[in-house]
């Protein structure tokens, strides 16, 4: 089979896709998030991760006819406390949703084991939220992050390494068979750890390591979670120094630049797109 034929299989052109509420940012990503499988956003803090998963929140509630999922969402999370304020801020720039964060339910995460606890439950939840005439269905899962769950709870020795592995796809598997069952989103929140030398830069997907702040990177908890995502996109950030002209004097002041990059993913070409954050709205920038 021809590499073009393949990638038109793997390609998920006839998925439905959710908005991530900027047109441009819709262009770059071939249409949105798909359904139907995992996306992961990796980056470190300050990037921007957490505010476009937020904005997905609400842009899922969108009609299918605005690029949304006609539904709610699940957020779950594993760093406390769950941003609200920023959430309400977002909700502004959605002048057609009715009472949006009505629509979301949140819940924390207290382990890795119990995520997948709690994965487990949402079966119920979320069929019948499926079959209400009364309440829509839930189409999006976020957790956000799953790298803090794993910090902890398991040491660096092959007997623990082996069942981190095995939860991991234990719990890639259960959210996947969820995505494909119900025609959800998931959206799940990755850190990243800083790569010492060229050995730790194991190519997966398109680069063998990532830069951010100036930081040689890779995503956190590796190749045997790498194996567990369909999509792997990367948001990293470079300070700027601008120049402007005060009575006279040169000054500078240091600008944020904030870019997505695929990392990998079947149906999408290695490219990046820089966005910006505001106080109502996360969108991107044509180049």
């Amino acid at each position: 089979m021809k590499p073009e034929d393949l990638l038109q299989r793997l390609s998920p052109t006839h998925t439905q896709k959710c908005t991530v509420g900027c047109p441009v940012l819709d262009r770059f990503l071939g249409g949105g998030i798909p359904c139907n499988s995992i996306t992961e956003l990796v980056a470190e803090s300050g990037c921007g991760k957490t505010q476009i998963s937020l904005q997905l929140l609400l842009s899922a509630q969108l009609s299918t006819s605005l690029g949304g999922l006609s539904g709610s969402s699940i957020y779950l999370y594993s760093e406390s406390p769950f941003p609200v304020r920023r959430l309400h801020q977002l909700s502004s720039s959605f002048p057609t949703l009715h009472n949006p964060l009505d629509q979301i339910l949140t819940h924390p995460l207290h382990s890795a084991h119990h995520l997948f606890d709690v994965l487990s439950q949402l079966d119920s939840l979320l069929s019948s939220r499926r079959d209400s005439p009364s309440s829509p269905p839930i189409k999006l899962i976020v957790i956000d992050s799953i790298a803090a769950l794993f910090r902890f709870e398991f040491e660096n020795n092959p007997r623990d390494l082996k069942q981190r592995s095995g939860l991991f796809f234990r719990i890639s598997s259960k959210l996947k068979e969820q995505a494909r069952r119900f025609g959800l989103a998931v959206v799940v929140i990755n850190q990243v750890v800083d790569v010492m030398n060229d050995s730790d830069g194991l190519r997966i997907g398109n680069s063998t390591c990532l830069y951010t702040s100036e930081r040689k990177v890779c995503a956190a908890l590796g190749l045997s979670w790498a194996n567990c995502v369909n999509t792997r996109l990367f948001l990293s950030r470079q300070e700027e120094r601008v120049a402007r002209e005060v009575n006279g004097d040169d000054c500078f002041n240091t600008q944020t630049q904030r870019f997505i990059r695929v990392a990998f993913a079947p149906h999408l070409p290695d490219s990046y797109c820089e966005f910006v954050i505001t106080g109502e709205k996360i969108f991107g920038l044509e180049r």
